[in-house]
C-alpha cells in the first residue's frame, strides 16, 4: 500500500503472538441474518491461521456479541445507532461461533457489547498474563470491530497485525479504506501467507 510520507511504517511481528478471531458468529456469517457479511473467503483463511496457531501453541481468543436483557441499557446508544444488533440475543444461534472455525474448549470466547474486542472484556489482562506482544487480528467487520480492536491493541501496547484476506466487510470500499488506515496508522496489514510463515517460525522455535 502506498502511504503519505511519514505514515505506513512497519511495526513488525514481535516474539510472542496471540490470535484473536473477532465476531465470526452465525449472526455475521449466516446469509439469513440481517447483520450478515460475505465472509466465505475469510472463513477459509482463518481456518488456516487457526491450524498454524494451534501447532505453534500460541494463545487463541474468540469474541462474540450477545445481548442479555440486562445488557440493553448498557449498550443503548450502540443499539439505537444499529437496531439490527438486537438480533444478537444471548442464548440464540446468532451468538454462536461459526461451526467451521469453532473454538476448542481451551480457547476463550469473550462476550462484548461494543465494537472493540478490548472494551469491557478481559482481553488485555489475558494477553498480558500470557506475555503476548503481538496480536494477530482476524474476523469481521474490517471497518467496525476489526478496526476498533486494532486501534485498542496499539493503545494497550500490543503490535497489531491484520492478515488482509482473513478479515471481511459488507462494503468492499469500506474494507479497502480501513485496511489502508490500519496499515498507515495503527498496525501492519500483511498477507495471510506471511502470517503463516511467521507462525511456523514461532512453532519451530518452541521445539526443544
Amino acid at each position: 500500500m502506498a502511504h503519505i510520507k511519514g505514515f505506513g511504517g512497519r511495526g513488525g511481528f514481535g516474539g510472542r503472538p496471540a490470535l484473536v478471531v473477532i465476531d465470526m458468529t452465525l449472526g455475521f456469517t449466516d446469509p439469513q441474518s440481517p447483520l450478515a457479511c460475505d465472509l466465505e473467503g475469510p472463513i477459509s483463511e482463518i481456518r488456516k491461521l487457526l491450524g498454524a496457531a494451534r501447532r505453534a501453541e500460541i494463545p487463541i481468543v474468540f469474541t462474540t456479541v450477545a445481548y442479555r436483557e440486562s445488557d440493553k441499557l448498557t449498550a443503548a446508544a450502540f443499539i439505537d445507532k444499529v437496531p439490527a444488533l438486537l438480533t444478537l440475543q444471548a442464548g440464540t444461534r446468532w451468538a454462536e461461533i461459526e461451526p467451521r472455525i469453532s473454538p476448542k474448549e481451551t480457547e476463550p470466547v469473550l462476550n462484548k457489547l461494543f465494537a472493540s474486542g478490548f472494551f469491557g472484556t478481559g482481553l488485555s489482562s489475558l494477553l498480558t498474563a500470557a506475555g503476548v506482544d503481538t496480536l494477530i487480528i482476524t474476523g469481521a467487520s474490517t471497518s467496525g470491530c476489526v478496526r476498533a480492536t486494532a486501534v485498542d491493541a496499539l493503545q494497550y501496547g500490543f503490535r497489531p497485525v491484520v492478515p488482509s484476506e482473513a478479515v471481511g466487510d459488507r462494503n468492499p470500499d469500506a474494507h479497502e479504506a480501513n485496511l489502508y488506515d490500519i496499515d498507515a496508522k495503527y498496525g501492519d496489514v500483511v498477507p495471510v501467507r506471511d502470517t503463516l510463515d511467521y507462525l511456523q517460525g514461532v512453532g519451530t522455535s518452541r521445539v526443544p
